[in-house]
């Protein structure tokens, strides 16, 4: 456990990509077996654990600190493990460290009401940072400036592998990777999984900038629509079935209207959507079936999942991957007249004669169940990643209007000492006094500098009127303008609307709170 928690405290402080790489490639050369691939599975989001959660940590040093001065050093710290770790009494013992095997395969065998008796056991010898790897890693909350994408790449880096080899294998493995690592030690062969229904990286596009738009050859490239929906992959093979997210996370148990359909074998790339009677339905209501443990069957019928094929990866087993864009679209026209999968159909190729064209008919995408174009070179093969110059999206232009801010939260990490998550709101009559007042439409953490943050945090500060645990409510006077990519109807809203990817786009320190948009504005850009 204490070369993991050096780990983390030293990533922490960190600043470049390069030296955080070989922080982890030394890391996976000093430590060993099981202890480097639970590490590995922390870092990258594919360790939890079941009978440890928030508030148990809380309870936890409740026991310990008077509960008034945790929080008002909760409050001000604005990060549960950090202030459970620097608060923690110490109570120096001659007990040793646990290692980072003993720590996760206790508390998975741990029952739900015993697991925070173990958590303490293990407090008391750990030192400040032993106490905050701990806990980060048993709440899930490790934020140390390492993505899942740049472990792989330092995994790939410390065996002399291509990146593109572990991504392949990756959702084949589980943790703690002893099959992986023994391979990358040269003590193993690569491992085959070759007949499972393994995730290929996708290719993705590249935003397309106006000044890259005028030089395009067009005549080298296809158009498809960009509809709105998420990313996944069907992959089929050995007779079992999966589907995945962009990001490789299976997604199939929600989705078994998709899956239970599933006949063919080989692997397709495509857009998931809620289609009812021939028609796309909005974002939101594909929303309704994403990230459930269960589907009921009032829920499949009314957000029945559909997929739309973009392309095609294996047909059988026959790679495809290599050929160009052209013959890929040939071959997947050529398989679905043969198979007919049901609940998916092909996203059409879009006619055009020209750029003028083309933004015309992304313009008109407002208000349908498209966010744009995709622009794909004919010849390009289906390469992981981003690579430049194949494949461009071509999204409409954003939707803003003036909001007031009205409460604000610390942020987490980095920005666990500033507030940062910021709940705007847009004005409407009150019914019952028939004056004006806010409503919330929507949430936003990014879209300003460094120094914009500063000065957010300070006016947060000095403009607080109450205060809910790490959230403050604030003077009704700053007006921000939101941007966003489309806006609906919403239940679960008191506003009765939900933005889709809201983002602050300037801080109007110039504008009264009065002036900000009133509600009926934000619901005329409902599509």
């Amino acid at each position: 456990m204490k070369p993991f928690a050096e780990l983390l405290d030293r990533l922490i402080y960190t600043p470049s990509r390069t030296a955080k790489i070989a922080r982890l490639v030394a890391y996976f050369r000093a430590a060993p077996d099981p202890d480097r691939g639970w590490a590995l599975a922390a870092l990258t989001g594919g360790l939890g654990f079941k009978g440890v959660k928030a508030g148990a940590v809380r309870e936890l040093a409740m026991r310990r600190v008077d509960p008034v001065l945790f929080g008002w050093s909760y409050d001000y710290v604005g990060d549960l493990a950090e202030t459970t770790a620097l608060i923690w009494p110490e109570h120096p013992t001659n007990r040793n460290w646990p290692t980072l095997g003993e720590v996760v395969e206790r508390l998975q065998a741990a029952k739900r009401s015993e697991a925070a008796d173990v958590v303490e056991e293990w407090l008391d010898p750990l030192d400040a940072t032993g106490r905050w790897a701990l806990l980060k890693l048993i709440t899930g909350g490790l934020r140390v400036g390492v993505s899942a994408r740049l472990a792989k790449v330092a995994l790939a880096e410390y065996g002399r592998v291509d990146p593109g080899e572990i991504e392949e294998l990756w959702h084949g493995l589980a943790p703690p990777y002893v099959e992986l690592f023994a391979w990358l030690d040269g003590r193993g062969s690569r491992p085959d999984l070759e007949d499972r229904p393994i995730f290929r990286p996708p290719m993705l596009a590249h935003p397309l900038e106006e000044d890259e738009a005028a030089g395009l050859d067009l005549s080298r490239f296809r158009a498809e629509w960009k509809w709105d929906g998420i990313r996944v992959q069907i992959a089929a093979r050995g007779g079992e079935t999966r589907l995945y997210s962009r990001t490789g996370d299976d997604i199939g148990r929600t989705f078994p209207d998709i899956l239970d359909r599933v006949t063919f074998e080989g692997v397709l790339d495509g857009e998931l959507l809620v289609v009812v009677d021939g028609e796309v339905r909005p974002f939101n209501e594909l929303q309704q079936r994403l990230n459930r443990k269960t589907v009921s069957a009032a829920m499949l019928k009314t957000y029945p999942a559909f997929v739309r094929l973009y392309d095609i990866l294996f047909d059988g087993r026959d790679d495809l991957r290599a050929l160009p864009f052209d013959a890929r679209r040939a071959r997947l026209e050529a398989f679905f007249a043969r198979e007919h999968p049901q609940r998916m159909d092909l996203s059409d190729l879009v006619a055009f004669d020209g750029m003028a064209t083309l933004d015309g008919l992304r313009g008109a995408a407002r208000g349908t169940a498209t966010e744009g174009l995709m622009l794909k070179r004919g010849d390009a093969p289906y390469i992981a990643g981003r690579p430049k110059g194949l494949w461009y999206k071509w999204k409409r232009g954003p939707l803003t209007v003036d909001t007031v801010l009205m409460y604000a939260q610390r942020g987490h990490g980095k920005r666990s000492s500033y507030y940062s998550d910021y709940t705007f709101g847009a004005w409407r009559e009150n019914p019952e006094s028939g004056s004006a007042e806010l409503v919330p439409v929507g949430k936003a953490y990014f879209g300003f500098t460094d120094e914009e943050l500063k000065l957010l945090d300070k006016w947060v500060r000095d403009h607080t009127v109450k205060r809910f645990g790490p959230v403050r409510e604030v003077t009704q006077a700053l007006v921000l303008e939101v941007a966003f990519d489309s806006v609906h109807r919403s239940t679960r809203h008191k506003s009765g609307v939900a933005m889709r990817f809201p983002r602050i786009s300037r801080i109007r320190w110039d504008k009264p709170a009065g002036d900000a948009d009133r509600l009926e504005a934000v619901e005329r850009l409902i599509d």
